[in-house]
């Protein structure tokens, strides 16, 4: 009788847990670089990958394969609601910015260097 008692008592301890984890708050945890269109307005052609560092910062994950191409990703799985994800891509070309593309728009600026 007593087992049967200790099972009946970790079945019911069991079946609350669902109960108490839905109750558990948990925080949103970003990842990735966060940008905003105007720091992506900033970016110029021709650019060093140094100025380009200095604007947006450093990508979180390096490509070992391809040091031409930077990708800046940006991930939010907030606890409720929809997911939120962006990404920008610079491509350079002998060290200097040539392209991006991704989530972001260029600027009507983008296309003239920083020396005009």
């Amino acid at each position: 009788m007593t087992k049967f008692a200790v099972c009946i008592a970790a079945l019911l301890s069991l079946g609350g847990c669902s109960v108490l984890d839905s109750m558990v708050y948990r925080i949103d945890i970003p990842q990735g670089n966060y940008l905003e269109q105007d720091d992506v307005d900033k970016l110029r052609i021709g650019m060093t990958e140094e100025q380009v560092i200095y604007v947006l910062g450093k990508p979180v994950a390096e490509n070992s394969f391809d040091s031409d191409r930077w990708v800046y990703l940006y991930n939010m799985n907030p606890n409720e609601g929809k997911v939120y994800r962006k990404e920008l891509i610079l491509t350079f070309n002998n060290e200097r910015l040539s392209d991006l593309s991704g989530d972001f728009a260029k600027s009507d600026q983008f296309d003239q260097p920083l020396d005009q």
